[in-house]
């Protein structure tokens, strides 16, 4: 682990520099010396800087925005995403808007450079086709994100300056063929092995590509591809979904594929510090409500229902995500905390899942390290039913796969004679709970094309603002404008 740090370290001296947009702090001729690259060590600290670009609020817990954006938060902080929530985005917005663009390629820019120079290192061709791999999955996993939430974007596939970066985006069908590409080179030449020192496997590629597969509508294809994980037995569903999202259950954890590694006292995060003491995220009712009571049915439906008591004869899953302001939480050793919030909850709730409670009380000195899970079995399982439902109906390993989830939460398998649309409303609102206040939920009422029915809906608790979505524009994030600024053959989505 030292020599991980030592490396990771070097790695991001290596790669940092610090000017404010994309095209200025990525001039990629620039970033190292033509001495470098003259070893195996060498070469592994420079992946290491590729990875390290992951250390940043696109890939941590500042995903809990986009749950704020889709709907399953409100927050007490952060103003510039909540005027986003609420429907006001514009390309000046900042926050999401920016920062998504920026950090992602800032990312790309890294993989890019790291290709075209990785050669140059005296490696074995076994560890050349892997690190080359490794970087091509995090050049994937970048551009998925901004093809995701942009659309068709600038396509880089080699290192360029100032000038050669002035492009206009290509198409995202271009966008989507460098991202299949680059993953069928992963899968090809990664170890088909269990996820555990943060290096990327021939699952967390195959992961990735269902996903992006998925997000597309190519439904057959992105079944085909979750199937290989599911069959390659190498992953599975912890017993312990606690412990799944804490630092002292995630080493060689089998559920996780791929994630954003955090080790204290050198690498750590304000996880617990915003969603513990300052109280960020407020998950909302329409979430809490979203949890089955225990006989499978919803709470209007279920006769064991208690609005008077919200968590009785409720999903177990509810508990282990949410609580009530003011409660008071067990840690592991068996004490009674409570939490000193330096602000109210808006909704009346606030984050169990990802929560450290040994740490309380909490302070600016609060170390967090929780690994920030960016692709888990669960969710694989669940690509697998949503897509196999959609390309051929719910036979019976789409039912397998939901129940699976299911009987690991405590809950009974889903009732058979299922129609396709009926699977399908259970199957959403099992990703809804499953993978509650981890980033998802924008993404998935976005590509669903719930999106404009559900969002008008909300009304914000702070000052009773009603929530607004545009179809002819918020499907979409706005090009940063910094952006559009230094890059005039950028052409800004439609209505911005």
């Amino acid at each position: 682990m030292k020599n991980y740090i030592k490396c990771l370290m070097l790695g991001l001296l290596i790669f940092c520099v610090s000017c404010s947009d994309f095209l200025n702090k990525n001039p990629l001729d620039q970033i190292t010396s033509q001495t470098f690259w003259q070893s195996e060590a060498e070469a592994a600290m420079g992946l290491a800087g590729v990875y390290s670009r992951l250390l940043v609020s696109t890939f941590n817990h500042n995903d809990g925005r986009f749950d704020t954006m889709g709907g399953e938060c409100c927050m007490n902080q952060s103003q510039a995403c909540i005027a986003i929530a609420q429907g006001n985005i514009e390309a000046t917005s900042g926050d999401i808007v920016t920062n998504t663009y920026n950090q992602c390629f800032s990312g790309i820019g890294a993989c890019n450079f790291f290709l075209d120079n990785i050669e140059k290192a005296p490696l074995p061709a076994a560890t050349l086709n892997r690190y080359k791999a490794e970087v091509q999955f995090l050049r994937a996993l970048f551009y998925s994100v901004l093809v995701d939430h942009y659309g068709g974007v600038p396509l880089y596939s080699t290192s360029v300056t100032i000038d050669e970066a002035k492009v206009r985006q290509s198409p995202k069908s271009e966008v989507l063929n460098q991202i299949y590409a680059d993953l069928d080179f992963a899968i090809a030449n990664l170890p088909n092995t269990a996820y555990s020192d943060g290096h990327a496997v021939r699952g967390s590629a195959q992961a990735l590509k269902a996903r992006v597969l998925l997000y597309n509508s190519e439904w057959q294809s992105a079944a085909d591809m979750a199937n290989q994980v599911i069959q390659s037995g190498v992953f599975s569903l912890t017993d312990n979904f606690r412990t799944l999202f804490l630092a002292s259950g995630q080493n060689n954890n089998p559920e996780i594929i791929f994630s954003t590694r955090y080790r204290s006292p050198d690498i750590t995060m304000d996880l617990d510090v915003r969603w513990s003491w300052h109280g960020i995220i407020n998950p909302r009712q329409e979430l809490v409500d979203a949890y089955e009571c225990t006989d499978g049915l919803s709470i209007t439906q279920s006769p064991l229902y208690d609005p008077d008591s919200w968590l009785t004869n409720r999903d177990p899953r509810l508990a282990l995500t949410i609580k009530r302001f003011g409660e008071t939480a067990v840690n592991s050793a068996g004490q009674t905390v409570v939490f000193s919030y330096n602000g109210p909850s808006i909704t009346g709730f606030n984050p169990v899942k990802y929560c450290n409670w040994d740490v309380l009380p909490i302070d600016y000195s609060t170390l967090s390290e929780q690994d920030w899970i960016l692709i888990r079995y669960a969710d694989v399982l669940l690509m697998y039913a949503e897509a196999r439902n959609e390309a051929s109906g719910p036979d019976a390993s789409v039912y397998d796969a939901i129940n699976q989830i299911r009987t690991r939460a405590g809950m009974p398998a889903l009732p058979e004679g299922l129609s396709k649309d009926q699977m399908r409303e259970r199957i959403r609102n099992e990703r809804r709970v499953e993978l509650a206040l981890e980033g998802l939920r924008w993404s998935d009422i976005l590509r669903w094309k719930t999106a404009e029915t559900y969002i008008p809906t909300l009304i914000d608790g702070e000052g009773g603002a009603q929530r607004r979505f545009d179809p002819a524009k918020h499907y979409l994030l706005p090009f940063p404008q910094s952006e559009i600024d230094v890059n005039d053959q950028l052409q800004q989505n439609p209505g911005y």
